[in-house]
């Protein structure tokens, strides 16, 4: 038949009747959906493209009918139906409010308003909703996840910003700017039904969803789309879902390892489709979207993130890490038993047998086969005999059918507690089938049928003993479709779109979805059964014991009680790889405690494949071997005792068994933390991008590499990744690094390697846990580059509910808890060490043994360290030391001098070797320099010695005489103090004259000591251990200690790397950087400035050790010095003269190391009241009218106020004593403040001008003989200088340059030499006369006197005498050194006389000047003092200081800029002179140098409101910056913060007269009060007022919220009262221009009283009490009250220990009681009162 030919005419019909066509579907869909589209379709690229189609169908109409974009392509992963730009909502962002845009339905039931909420739930975690805005949706009721109470505590990690039109939700990283999570790709859809959101990404890195088999463990990003809904089905590589619910990914972004995690919180039905843009798409069907993205610096933290949010896993009993047996079908105990046996026979490690549905009387729970198994209530008894454990099987569906022997008690049971889920009726139990038959199905969500679970496994267990459940078919499983009546026609069974999951029918093997549950439809709640079921299950106990429980279904939050295994596999090499990768998603998932079915479940193995499985299943977390019915039995013993299968699973279970203390460690860690276990290489080396595929080797925790052979091969391709390894079971170090590698793998061996830095806990294995944890343990100790390790130990019984104890060592292993076994650590195994030690030595208790050379075993090709038989008890502390060849942290400076070349240092005797690592020394000490005792000799009280120097070195400095022998004498003090010297016995060397307060007698009692001493040998050094804890806190037995006459070094270990104090210098943080940081002391005119040496010598120091416990140093030197801080960790002494004089002081808290230190040294002053009040001063008063100006306007501003000084120009020609005619009205304006309770203070320099005619003070001091002179040998003349005073009669010229006016117009002045007696005389008299005649005063400002020059040395610039004095061998790293010491003060042979007569050199006593000058100035003991003068207590307040000199003053910390930096670094400051023993401390309020700016003025002025010392003070040629040279906003703000100061005061008082008398800090840190608290070890940004007032000061420009830690313990804001809803975190504090953010500590009772203009007034209010009740509902405190100013005993009153609500008061002798009759607040969570 030929072809039809149409005519035109029909051709032209049919044109027209596909055009109508076309209009006719266009009409239909306009009629269905009432709108009329078209298709805004968006040029984008394809990857971008967010399917409208994700049914099948797809065609140009029907997507046309959604209102969607057509273009085919040939490629048939790339949508074809794609949405266009008309779909989604739009928001008002105000109301938080969504309304959907004119659209065309995908699905109908479109909701049109929808509501959007976002939670900042923590710094890292953001979460945000979105549900129906008028109707009540499906929640999942999550036992852990809920809502926040609280806000996050400090900055935020993430921002969130709302796009309008269309919606969309884009949240970048705060620190780098680059979004994230991005969902304005594509629109949101939120239909009944059908909910759709899609978000592209910031990387294609993606890992995590499930449950799945993925055959990469990095997603592809090729359109691949992953159902999620729980699932009975074969976990055999296809992309169906499984049995666990997973909504949850990690997403890497880049090389920095910066990483976010997106959790769906939805228990519907789902797919999730992955395509290339990157992008994510969410389609469920029921529910809401509620998503919580998490933000982390490593994947690894994403994962600790995930589990915070849904519950860290459990820590399972120890047992439960043993190997494990099982399978489907023994038929009989008698075949259990056989399996059993013959594990036994071959040694197998084994500890736990496993019962599948075969043990049951026809696959009933509850019950067991009478005939078969009817020894089986026995069985539990036979394997614990052995130490094994034994575990059945419960599924969750219940037979409705009878017994053998009668009616079923379960299911009659169930029945009457109406324990079943129901149908659609809610009322008709849902009838499915099962294993057992006809079936009905436990409600879980039920608490009715949650109390039938227990108490039927309760029942069970009293019949049939078992030590575990383990848990099947819970998804929940059917086998048939939705019930035997089958499921009626609905849209929860038949929902308008259905995701790709098996079967594509929701109720396929499983339940109706209209099925009823207590938490709702089963459509809802299907992938919650398992879950819900573990809530039930895990309420059953075991005694005391854990649980532990083994589930198939799973959902977030599992993990918290139970395991995991990853299904019903099968015996072939796809299934063996699947489990790598299925292991590694369950440990991001938070459910460490996972494993395969290892040599597979279905199907007959073969024996290589079983021995590679057997391999690699050693290494599961849990490792099970279990198959199926009908197939060959696979145990390994089954394969025969000669098997390869039986030898390779003996040896890698031997592995694991001694491995597993590491392998309980690190469940802990993940039980604590949120650590993974089984961990991906990409979680440790994310920086290397080849690492972010490795998915076929994993890794225990950071330090064991597994390389498996996971096909019929010997030869794998495996990643070693950036690090050096060793081979696990040789010991050797493997070369390679950073490369791919074709490893050999003979059919015994898999790959194992431990990473460089790791110090792994062993123990010697056995047969089961039981026998094993019996054994000796050891320690692996791998060695890294820079020879290195740590790790970390946890140690209980491994059963009992709760953890006991948790060690972490490097190489000190720690204990507390005391193991019933006794254990002992007995093998060290340390690889990596380069040479043979010449000895190795542990310490126990102060004892130092030296290990046997039979114990010492080296392998010198491997290079591996072995010590056996050492027997080091787990309940005691030692520290292990073996000696190689250096590390280049340990080296120790041979040539600190700036011009180390290699002659120099080889011409010393010392080794040089460079080093590319900065701050490492090139030029070092062999391991031998220094000295070694002789006839050492230990009394009761102590040790007396001499010890010889190494002469075979060559002396290192020729101008500075070696001393060769040496005596050294250790004293034990007190029971909490010592004290160790060192000097010549043949010719005195000078030693500091500075008196301390010793016992009379020494401590000779053993028992009271808290302290061990050791002396080593060689080289000669002394060890102090701590008693209580067994750390060396200091060892100074390392190279290098070297005694000449002009240079001494000595350097020793510390115990950590927290170290705080030495000065006076700045410092940039209060714990110091040990990266071999060098600071110099040498007091000095020197501003603050980065590592240079200011005002003050104070060479103490306080360490923290690694256990909490602090001590402190003292070494009473006076001579110019400096101190190395070193990483090893370790410290440098280098001094220049005298001798070594060390004291210790042992805490051992920080609080208690100050004090001991100021019983050592003398208690800080008690300063007078008064002085505690606000002060002002300025260098550059015109007239004495400014300052009366000045007061008044304070007065007009109501600014409280107490103190005024004079500066200088208040002096004529800035000569003490004199005053200067602009300030004759001076004494009148005094005089009238001091009738309104102002106090005044003057300054006095002590250089004396020594070209006046009729100076009465320079003439005296001539004819008494009071001045610093030349010793007669080289001159006999006063040392002059030139300081301040000018010349009379001349007019100074500013404009001319520094010097020039120095040379021109600046006098001669001499020094008074204040240690003598008739200085002390003469000062006493030049203040007295200036009181009397022309001014009185109520305190003195001392300054200069370091002592401070403006000429080097003397007024010719030419010292006499020898130059090695002024320029000495070693020049310690100080400001200016290269010009010598004498640079900016006097010259250093000047001469001064101590008070026993015996003359010195300025070179000696240089630091001590201003000691000496503040010891006359104030001391009441002394003839000759302040307060002699005035009669009254008073307060003197010096620049320069040394160790006690806080008996008689205050320091202020100089002359510093008015910068943002000088407020953080002031409170460091203050900090370090509360160490030192100097209460009244404070800095320049707003700055002394430069210009100061108002925020920062004012920022200032509320940090200054809380230093002791509160004085605002600038310098010459700057504006003003008091509080009322600004504006009202300044004005009010200063008086706002000091009236809370003046409040306070009360409280600050107690706390002087409490450092007074018992040497506790006023300023403190947090350290201090929450030493445990290893946080606050590191906080500089904060202090305390004593123990219970927190300040947290903004410090930076343009700050509002300031970063603040909280301590653990109850606080309540001062301002509000409220007590905090946090405890132990950083917070993010609100702060306001005008506000400084205070806490009071809940358990504290704060005296206060009402404020007012200054003291005077303020001290005539009422006090009252602010109580701030502690968890407990207590509090307790104290207050100190007396007249606030005189001299001698002291009054106090206490309302110590008076718990609330009773009643507070005290006494105080006879005087009123201060509280009488007033209200004290007492401070409490909710309402205040």
């Amino acid at each position: 038949m030929g072809k039809r030919k149409f005519s035109g005419l029909e051709i032209t019909l049919m044109v027209m009747f596909i055009m109508v066509l076309v209009v006719a579907v266009a009409l239909i869909a306009v009629l269905a959906t009432g709108e009329l589209v078209t298709p805004e379709c968006p040029n984008i690229l394809l990857a971008e493209r967010v399917d409208c189609f994700p049914e099948a169908g797809a065609s140009e109409e029907r997507c046309f009918e959604r209102g969607c974009c057509w273009s085919p392509l040939g490629l048939s992963n790339v949508p074809w139906c794609f949405f266009s730009s008309n779909h989604g909502y739009t928001i008002w962002i105000e109301e938080a409010w969504l309304e959907r845009k004119e659209a065309p339905s995908m699905f109908g039931a479109d909701i049109l308003e929808l509501s959007f909420t976002a939670e900042m739930q923590t710094e890292n975690r953001l979460r945000f909703k979105i549900t129906d805005a008028k109707q009540t949706r499906f929640e999942v009721p999550h036992e852990h996840v809920q809502s926040q109470s609280s806000s996050p505590t400090g900055p935020l990690n993430y921002e969130l910003e709302l796009l309008d039109n269309p919606f969309g939700v884009r949240i970048r990283r705060a620190s780098t700017k680059k979004v994230l999570f991005d969902t304005s790709m594509g629109p949101l859809v939120f239909a009944d039904q059908y909910l759709q959101l899609s978000a592209k990404l910031a990387s294609d890195n993606i890992y995590g969803l499930g449950e799945h088999v993925h055959q990469s463990f990095r997603h592809s990003v090729d359109w691949k789309t992953w159902p999620i809904f729980t699932r009975d089905a074969f976990p055999n590589g296809g992309t169906h879902n499984l049995y666990g619910h997973y909504p949850y990914f990690t997403c890497l972004e880049d090389e920095s390892g910066k990483s976010f995690g997106v959790f769906l919180m939805n228990s519907n039905a789902m797919d999730v489709t992955l395509q290339p843009a990157p992008a994510v798409t969410y389609r469920t069907i029921g529910g809401v979207l509620d998503f919580y993205i998490m933000l982390g610096d490593t994947p690894e933290a994403i994962v600790q993130e995930f589990t915070m949010l849904v519950g860290r896993p459990t820590i399972p009993p120890y047992w439960s890490l043993g190997f494990q047996l099982s399978r489907w079908d023994y038929g009989s105990l008698e075949e259990v038993k056989k399996t059993v046996e013959r594990n036994r026979a071959i040694g197998l490690p084994y500890d736990v047998q496993y019962t599948d549905i075969d043990y049951m009387e026809n696959k009933k729970d509850f019950t067991y086969d009478m005939m078969n198994f009817k020894d089986l209530p026995q069985f539990a008894d036979y394997m614990h005999e052995h130490g094994q454990k034994y575990i059945p099987i419960l599924d969750p569906a219940i037979s409705t059918k009878k017994l053998i022997s009668g009616p079923y008690g379960p299911y009659d049971r169930g029945n009457r507690m109406k324990a079943w889920i129901t149908e659609s009726d809610g009322k008709t139990p849902l009838v499915g089938e099962v294993w057992p038959g006809e079936t009905v199905f436990p409600d879980y969500t039920n608490q009715a049928c949650i109390d039938w679970w227990i108490d039927e496994i309760s029942m069970f267990h009293k019949e049939v003993k078992h030590d575990a459940i383990w848990i099947d078919m819970n998804e929940v499983a059917s086998f048939v479709r939705g019930s035997n009546k089958g499921c009626a026609d609905n849209t929860l069974n038949y929902p308008p779109f259905t995701p790709n999951i098996l079967d594509k029918v929701l109720y396929s093997k499983t339940l109706c979805m209209d099925a009823k549950q207590a938490w709702g439809n089963h459509y809802d709640v299907h992938s919650l059964y398992g879950y819900s079921m573990v809530l039930a299950t895990d309420k059953q106990v075991f005694g005391g014991n854990r649980s532990f429980i083994l589930t198939r279904s799973s959902f977030p939050g599992v993990g918290k009680y139970s395991g995991h295994w990853l299904g019903d596999n099968a015996a072939n090499w796809n299934d063996i790889k699947f489990s790598i990768t299925g292991m590694l998603e369950f440990n991001l998932f938070g459910v460490p405690y996972i494993g395969a079915d290892i040599c597979g479940f279905f199907d007959n193995t073969t024996e290589e494949l079983c021995s590679r499985w057997m391999q690699v299943g050693a290494f599961y977390p849990f490792s099970r071997n279990h198959n199926a019915q009908g197939y060959k039995a696979q145990d390994p013993a089954a394969f025969g005792v000669n098997s390869t299968v039986v030898k390779t699973s003996k040896h890698y279970l031997e592995i694991r068994y001694t491995l597993l203390p590491y392998l309980y460690t690190l469940f802990y860690k993940a039980h604590v933390s949120g650590d993974t276990v089984v961990r991906p290489v990409m979680h440790e080396f994310y920086s290397d991008n080849a690492t972010w595929t490795v998915d076929r080797q994993f890794l225990w925790g950071a330090h064991l590499l597994i390389t498996p052979v996971l096909d019929g091969v010997d030869t794998v391709k495996a990643y070693i990744p950036d690090a050096v390894w060793y081979n696990y079971e040789t010991g050797e170090r493997i070369k390679e690094r950073k490369v791919h590698v074709d490893m050999y793998l003979p059919a015994d061996k898999l790959g194992l390697h431990i990473r460089g830095g790791a110090i792994l806990p062993t123990q010697r294995p056995a047969v089961t846990t039981t026998n094993s944890r019996r054994s000796p343990m050891g320690l692996i100790i791998a060695l890294d580059d820079n020879n290195q390790a740590s790790g970390e130990l946890f140690w209980d019984d491994g059963d009992s509910r709760g953890i006991l104890v948790y060690f972490v060592f490097r190489t000190v292993m720690h204990s507390g808890y005391v193991d019933p076994n006794d254990l002992v650590f007995e093998n060290i195994t340390i690889l990596g060490v380069s040479t043979l030690p010449t000895n190795v030595t542990f310490t126990e208790g102060g004892v130092v043994s030296i290990v046997p050379e039979s114990s010492i075993q080296y392998d010198i090709v491997k290079k591996v360290l072995y010590l056996r038989g050492l027997h080091l008890q787990l309940r005691k502390n030692y520290v292990v030391t073996w000696d190689e060849s250096l590390s280049i942290l340990q080296r120790f400076n041979c040539h600190p001098e700036d011009d180390a070349k290699e002659t120099l240092c080889l011409a010393r005797g010392c080794l040089w070797e460079p080093s590319d690592v900065p701050g490492i020394p090139w030029c070092y000490y062999p391991s031998d320099y220094g000295y070694a005792p002789v006839s050492v000799l230990e009394t009761p009280s102590g040790w007396s010695f001499d010890i010889l120097r190494n002469n075979k070195y060559p002396s290192p400095r020729t101008l500075s005489r070696d001393i060769s022998t040496l005596r050294v004498e250790i004293t034990y003090l007190t029971e909490h103090s010592l004290r160790f010297k060192i000097f010549d016995p043949v010719e005195k060397r000078y030693e500091v004259p500075v008196p301390l307060n010793l016992p009379s007698s020494p401590e000779t009692d053993e028992a009271k000591r808290t302290y061990e001493v050791r002396v080593v040998h060689e080289p000669f050094g002394i060890r102090v251990v701590r008693k209580a804890t067994g750390t060396i806190i200091w060892d100074s037995s390392v190279p290098g200690f070297t005694f000449s006459d002009q240079f001494i070094q000595i350097s020793t270990r510390l115990p950590s790397k927290y170290i705080y104090g030495f000065g006076e210098t700045e410092h940039s943080s209060f714990k110091h950087d040990l990266n071999w940081r060098t600071w110099g002391m040498f007091t000095k005119d020197q501003p603050p400035g980065n590592e240079l040496n200011c005002y003050g010598v104070h060479p103490f120091y306080m360490g923290l050790e690694t256990t909490a416990h602090a001590h402190g140093v003292l070494l009473l030197n006076s001579n110019a010095m400096d101190v190395t801080l070193q990483p090893t960790p370790a410290i440098t002494y280098r001094t220049i003269g005298g001798i070594l004089d060390f004291y210790m002081v042992m805490g051992p808290t920080p609080e208690l190391v100050v004090q001991e230190y100021t019983a050592m040294i003398g208690r800080p002053v008690l300063p007078a009241y008064w002085s505690l009040g606000f002060q002002l001063c300025r260098y550059g008063y015109k007239n004495d009218q400014e300052i009366a100006d000045l007061y008044k306007e304070m007065i007009a501003n109501n600014i409280p106020y107490d103190v005024q000084y004079a500066d200088i120009d208040y002096m004529e020609r800035q000569v003490d004593f004199k005053l200067n005619p602009a300030f004759k009205g001076l004494p009148k304006v005094v005089q009238d403040m001091r009738k309104e309770g102002m106090r005044f203070i003057f300054i006095l320099d002590p250089a004396i001008s020594g070209n006046e005619t009729g100076y009465p003070a320079y003439e005296r001091g001539i004819n008494e003989n009071v001045f610093i002179r030349w010793p007669a040998e080289i001159g006999d003349g006063i040392v002059f200088g030139k300081v301040w005073p000018d010349y009379p009669n001349v007019i100074v010229n500013e404009s001319l340059d520094w010097d020039t006016q120095v040379e021109y117009y600046r006098a001669y002045t001499a020094f008074p030499d204040f240690f003598q007696s008739r200085t002390a005389v003469w000062w006493h008299r030049e203040i007295a006369d200036f009181y009397a005649n022309v001014m009185e005063f109520d305190g003195l400002w001392i300054d200069m006197n370091e002592p401070a020059s403006f000429v080097h040395g003397t007024v010719w610039e030419k010292c006499l005498g020898p130059s090695v004095y002024d320029h000495p061998p070693y020049m310690p790293r100080l400001e200016s050194k290269e010009q010598g010491l004498n640079h900016k003060t006097l010259c250093m042979n000047s001469q001064q006389v101590l008070p026993d007569g015996t003359a010195v050199k300025h070179y000696d006593v240089h630091n001590l000047y201003g000691w000496s000058h503040t010891k006359p100035t104030y001391d009441r003991n002394m003839p000759h003092a302040l307060q002699q003068v005035t009669g009254k207590r008073g307060i003197v307040v010096t620049r320069s200081t040394y160790p006690s000199s806080g008996q008689w003053a205050g320091h202020w910390l100089g002359d510093n800029s008015a910068s943002w930096d000088q407020l953080y670094k002031s409170i460091i400051g203050m900090m370090e002179f509360s160490l030192f023993g100097i209460s009244y401390t404070g800095a320049d309020i707003c700055g002394f140098f430069n210009k100061a700016e108002f925020e920062m003025c004012l920022r200032w002025m509320q940090l200054g409101a809380f230093y002791p010392y509160s004085r605002n003070h600038n310098g010459k040629g700057n504006p003003r910056q008091d509080p009322s040279a600004w504006n009202i906003t300044f004005a009010e703000a200063s008086r706002d913060v000091l009236n809370i100061r003046y409040t306070l005061l009360p409280y600050l008082y107690t706390l002087m007269y409490e450092a007074h008398t018992l040497g506790s800090t006023v300023v403190r840190p947090l350290l201090h009060e929450f030493v445990n608290d290893r946080v606050t070890w590191d906080i500089d940004k904060q202090f305390l007022w004593g123990p219970a007032l927190l300040i947290t000061p903004a410090l930076g420009e343009g700050v509002t919220e300031v970063y603040g830690y909280l301590p653990d313990t109850r606080w309540y804001d001062y301002h509000t009262a409220k007590a905090m809803d946090v405890r132990g975190q950083f917070v993010n504090m609100h702060t306001p221009l005008n506000h400084i953010n205070l806490h009071v500590r809940g358990g504290h009772i704060l005296p206060w009283q009402k404020p007012e203009n200054n003291t005077y007034y303020s001290r005539s209010n009422p006090l009252g009490l602010i109580v701030a009740l502690d968890d407990s509902g207590k509090a307790e405190g104290s207050l100190f009250w007396d007249d606030g100013e005189g001299i001698g005993e002291f009054f106090s009153s206490s309302v110590a220990k008076h718990l609330w609500p009773a009643s507070t008061h005290g006494s105080a002798g006879s005087q009123t009681t201060p509280c009488s009759g007033q209200t004290a607040y007492a401070w409490q969570p909710g309402p205040t009162p």
